[in-house]
């Protein structure tokens, strides 16, 4: 909708359109800096006709008991308006665009508690030094703009010399944008379905290497499930010599043993697992985790309500040498902006439960590129987030063990090669700076502790360069100068976190 910020009798230009249109943009994140500076400057200027658009939503109350806009007639407005402002989001500004003018920007400020991520800051930055927006931070720097706009309107009109190649890679990158920033939050749990209803048959996989005891332990909790329909899990002997006294046949719970047929590592071994599974409901499992009873029911509870919904999570209890820590993320959806910006390591592989034919007939299964099949779980959560929003239960399901013997400790070569992969092959992560910081300072940390000091240091100041106040790259710092790597680690897994 949108709303006019003054009931004035509009100028004998056009009767029928204002002169300025404010465009506040979504309606998941309201900008009142912007709508409170459009309302000073019509109150100002009380011969002028000024509309701010709200998204799609009803606007927020105001003092002023003003009609609502037809969204569908926005483009239009923007065609006849002299000036338009947008915020910093590339859908509005492209809209802007497309109807023929050159937007003033208001970027939000995350200083002052306003909702932005740091690729759109990078876009409007980008838009400016190209001269495709006039951007501006202040009233002042706003009324100014405007006044220009008004009194020399053909300065504010979209130039032929601009052409409809820089406007198809501006909509590129705002489609783009939109993706990270704009996917709608998915729907609330669905009530727990009726106990006499049917409850779909899950597969579960289980990757598992010279681990018998923890492996039966993992196996009793999935046999445990409070689960009403059947569960089979598939063992994945990977790079060991399968145990064939954990299967079994018949029953609600059977066990298949399998080798691990392809790439050898966690990711040919989950994959293995995947393609030997007969259902549409896929799950992973490590063999060092345990399953809370009621785990899989509550997700599949999601599943059931929600056919379009591919992929579940839930939170985690993370135990590390007789300490537990609760892990869970406090929403229900979760988007490629947000994985980008952060691991999120709630979402635990041990916790995903996904649709078979998401990965196998859609974006595909595990990779099996990235070295060592490092971060596998987490660049499988980039790939099942572009095609929509991942669910997650938001609490705990699982417990994490957290031990020394984990396959990826003490590997900080492996660890490097493959988050450096994962930066060169979702080149996103140039638009998410505080994401990208992130996973450089991972990579310094895993240099310095490699012992590989000139190349620590060059990814600490990398780090740095991206985001100052990134964490890790003073943690590498501190390992270049002769902090023992797992002193560090063993404080960041005491309480609850890594690295």
């Amino acid at each position: 909708m949108t709303e006019e910020t003054t009931r004035t009798t509009p100028p004998s230009h056009d009767r029928d359109h204002p002169d300025v249109v404010v465009s506040v943009g979504t309606d998941h994140h309201t900008f009142d800096r912007l709508v409170r500076w459009a309302d000073d400057y019509a109150r100002r200027n009380p011969d002028l006709r000024v509309l701010v658009q709200h998204g799609h939503s009803a606007p927020p109350e105001r003092a002023q008991g003003t009609p609502f806009l037809p969204p569908g007639e926005l483009g239009g407005h923007m065609r006849r308006a002299r000036a338009v402002v947008t915020h910093g989001g590339p859908g509005s500004i492209v809209q802007a665009r497309d109807n023929g003018r050159l937007p003033i920007v208001v970027a939000r400020d995350p200083e002052l508690g306003e909702h932005v991520d740091d690729h759109q800051l990078l876009f409007v930055e980008r838009l400016e030094r190209s001269g495709r927006v006039r951007a501006c931070s202040t009233p002042q720097q706003l009324e100014a703009l405007i006044d220009k706009a008004l009194a020399s309107p053909e300065d504010f009109l979209v130039r032929p010399g601009d052409g409809p190649g820089p406007d198809r890679a501006a909509r590129r990158a705002g489609k783009l944008i939109d993706l990270l920033t704009d996917a709608p939050a998915a729907p609330a749990p669905a009530p727990a379905a009726s106990a006499e209803g049917p409850w779909p048959d899950v597969t579960v996989v289980v990757p598992t290497r010279d681990r018998p005891e923890l492996l039966r332990r993992t196996l009793r909790s999935i046999d445990g499930q409070d689960y009403p329909g059947r569960i089979t899990t598939i063992v994945v002997f990977d790079n060991d010599q399968p145990d064939p006294s954990l299967a079994r046949s018949g029953g609600d719970r059977p066990v298949r043993v399998v080798t691990n047929t392809l790439t050898p590592g966690l990711a040919g071994a989950r994959n293995t697992g995947v393609l030997a599974a007969d259902t549409d409901l896929v799950a992973f499992c490590d063999d060092d985790d345990t399953w809370l009873p009621d785990k899989l029911r509550a997700q599949v509870r999601v599943m059931v309500a929600e056919p379009d919904t591919e992929m579940v999570c839930c939170g985690i209890r993370v135990v590390y040498d007789r300490t537990e820590s609760e892990r869970v993320l406090d929403r229900t959806s979760v988007t490629f902006g947000d994985l980008l910006g952060s691991r999120l390591t709630e979402l635990h592989p041990s916790t995903f439960l996904i649709r078979r034919r998401a990965m196998v007939d859609g974006c595909g299964t595990v990779s099996e590129e990235i070295p060592g099949s490092y971060a596998e779980d987490y660049e499988l959560l980039l790939r099942m987030a572009r095609r929509g929003p991942i669910r997650n239960v938001p609490e705990p399901g699982v417990r994490v063990l957290w031990h020394r013997r984990s396959h990826f400790a003490g590997r900080w070569k492996t660890i490097s090669s493959a988050l450096r992969w994962l930066l060169a092959r979702y080149p996103e992560f140039s638009l998410v700076r505080r994401g990208y910081a992130r996973v450089a300072g991972q990579i310094a940390f895993a240099e310095a502790a490699a012992g590989r000091r000139g190349t620590a240091l060059r990814w600490v100041r990398t780090t740095l360069r991206h985001r100052a106040v990134e964490g890790r790259a003073y943690l590498a710092l501190l390992v270049v100068l002769g902090l023992p790597s797992g002193w560090v680690l063993r404080a960041l897994h005491l309480r609850g976190k890594g690295l």
